[in-house]
């Protein structure tokens, strides 16, 4: 059983390694600083507590954790003027994975919830303090994030079932499923079919909601008489409407399909590619903020 993993990150990438370190820590302090502005922003600005910057704020706390759960440990081991640790702990390496999938969970139902707002805030204006007031807007927060700690608790299980006694290098730059099943000693069909069911699911309940909601929007702005307010109403969708699409886009390709179409250097570029659509994302709110 092996007791610790031995994470190869990009080993075609040796020689830029100095270069992906410096690129690595300036996107990670800038998402840090561009969070935790909204933060503050949203906490002491009376005009941005609205349920739209409530939610927005809950995303960056999310998002705050997310990145910290996988690139510190990402520019440890890139840190090669100091000499690299590529090495995890069996147990570092699950509740790496657990955090990881779990806050990602939150973000795709706070990410739904956005939309739902966006669309009461939008389609019914006049009944919209009453529905989405701050009871409400606690309350969805809340299950969003205990709903994502929970749901991702039997794919884990299923994960530690299985033996590790082969090979332990991880291709990947941290611990996600895809490669750890590919390291298993015994057949990984149970545990391949809880995450694809389960990945599916979350895709699916936040997905849908975001589809109806928008679609419903862009009927109602449509019909607005006044071009200024379609201006506005699109331009207050629109940044979300990016994210959201590239956010699910990408998790859905990386996640929800069979593992026999998996390529994990291919999701080594995908997962990049999340955060820095984030990062342009969280600019634009700061510059609306």
């Amino acid at each position: 059983m092996a007791t610790y993993f031995i994470i190869l990150g990009f080993p075609s990438l040796q020689k830029l390694h100095l270069l992906l370190f410096f690129v690595v820590l300036t996107i990670y302090l800038l998402t840090l600083a561009g969070h935790t502005l909204i933060i503050l922003l949203v906490r002491v600005d009376s005009r941005l507590h609205t349920p739209m910057y409530f939610y927005l704020s809950n995303f960056s706390f999310l998002e705050i954790w997310y990145t910290s759960n996988i690139i510190p440990k990402m520019l440890k081991m890139l840190k090669v003027f100091l000499g690299n640790d590529k090495s995890i702990t069996y147990t570092g390496c699950i509740t790496q994975l657990y955090f990881f999938m779990s806050l990602a969970t939150a973000e795709c139902f706070i990410l739904a919830i956005m939309a739902c707002d966006r669309y009461l805030a939008i389609c019914h204006p006049l009944q919209y303090s009453t529905l989405m007031n701050n009871r409400v807007c606690l309350q969805l927060s809340l299950c969003s994030w205990v709903g994502a700690f929970l749901v991702i608790i039997p794919p884990l299980i299923s994960l530690c079932k299985l033996s590790f006694c082969g090979p332990n290098e991880i291709n990947h730059f941290f611990c996600d499923v895809s490669p750890l099943l590919k390291l298993s000693c015994v057949d990984p069909h149970e545990a391949e079919t809880v995450d694809f069911v389960v990945a599916t699911g979350v895709l699916v309940s936040s997905i849908v909601p975001v589809v109806v909601s928008y679609a419903l929007i862009i009927v109602t702005i449509l019909k607005m008489p006044s071009a200024t307010g379609r201006q506005k109403a699109f331009s207050t969708c629109g940044s979300h409407l990016v994210v959201v699409s590239v956010f699910f886009g990408t998790l859905t390709f990386m996640y929800a399909r069979p593992a026999s179409l998996d390529s994990v250097d291919f999701n080594k570029v995908l997962s990049i590619f999340i955060v820095l659509s984030v990062c342009s994302f969280m600019n634009r709110q700061i510059e609306n903020c």
